[in-house]
């Protein structure tokens, strides 16, 4: 497991410019604070990075939004996709008051979930992990006006697509709405 001599050797190594701390909302939405890499030392993997709770939705007030992120050096690696060297840390969002996880922080709910399995006999261990989607659109249409919004998808997979017409002809038959997990091809 790493440790926080780990990750700031890999600081110095790879020339990073940036730490990108990174946790998850209630929602499931990857959120983030970039800090640039000279502020990082090992102290930060002990007193944690504040930040405002009040800006995540559904999280705290602005009368108490003091909150802290906790990096977890077993986590720490290296953003493929920035233009300058960026490591990113995925972190526990905690308390300041008590140093307690947050009650409505993923990693917080996953680690509690985990050790009422154990203290009660019900489990040994407990696998959490996300379910990764993805839709396929031949395109996307939008409009915001004065009157009102509109947003029109176009799949030719989706099942209200089996009545247009298609280059190549439509067979018509497309999985209806929540039941098209494991058939298997083709849609017709």
């Amino acid at each position: 497991m790493a440790t926080a001599a780990d990750v700031i050797k890999m600081i110095k190594e790879h020339e990073v410019k940036f730490v990108d701390y990174r946790f998850t909302d209630t929602r499931g939405k990857e959120q983030h604070v970039s800090v640039p890499a000279r502020t990082v030392d090992s102290a930060k993997f002990d007193d944690g990075h504040a930040f405002d709770g009040s800006s995540i939705a559904g999280w705290k007030g602005i009368q108490a939004s003091d909150m802290l992120l906790m990096p977890d050096a077993s986590t720490a690696h290296m953003d493929p996709f920035t233009d300058e060297a960026t490591l990113i840390l995925t972190c526990d969002v905690v308390e300041p008051s008590d140093g307690k996880g947050y009650d409505r922080d993923p990693r917080s709910i996953a680690k509690r979930a985990d050790a009422y399995l154990k203290s009660t006999g019900v489990g040994d261990v407990a696998y959490f992990g996300p379910e990764p989607e993805f839709f396929i659109f031949d395109s996307v249409t939008w409009n915001v006006d004065m009157s009102g919004s509109m947003c029109k998808v176009v799949s030719e997979e989706a099942p209200w697509a089996s009545g247009h017409e298609f280059e190549g002809g439509n067979k018509a038959h497309r999985p209806p709405v929540k039941g098209g997990y494991f058939p298997v091809p083709p849609v017709d």
